[in-house]
């Protein structure tokens, strides 16, 4: 496995852990570690999050 799907599946890891958390408990752990979720760095992680899945998708699909 190469590293950019190594950080892809982190990434998806903790954007699954962060929605479960809000889904269980209403916390948006991201938002309250980086300041909210209108804050820059809480939107990067999300877009980074979403982008993760994204190649996580296209590199299953590409091995069929």
């Amino acid at each position: 496995m190469d590293k950019l799907c190594k950080v892809a599946y982190v990434l998806v890891l903790i954007g699954a852990i962060n929605w479960g958390l809000i889904g269980f408990f209403n916390l948006d752990l991201v938002a309250t570690i980086f300041g909210g979720p209108e804050a820059i760095l809480s939107r990067v992680i999300y877009a980074l999050v979403g982008l993760s899945g994204l190649i996580l998708i296209y590199k299953k699909l590409a091995k069929k």
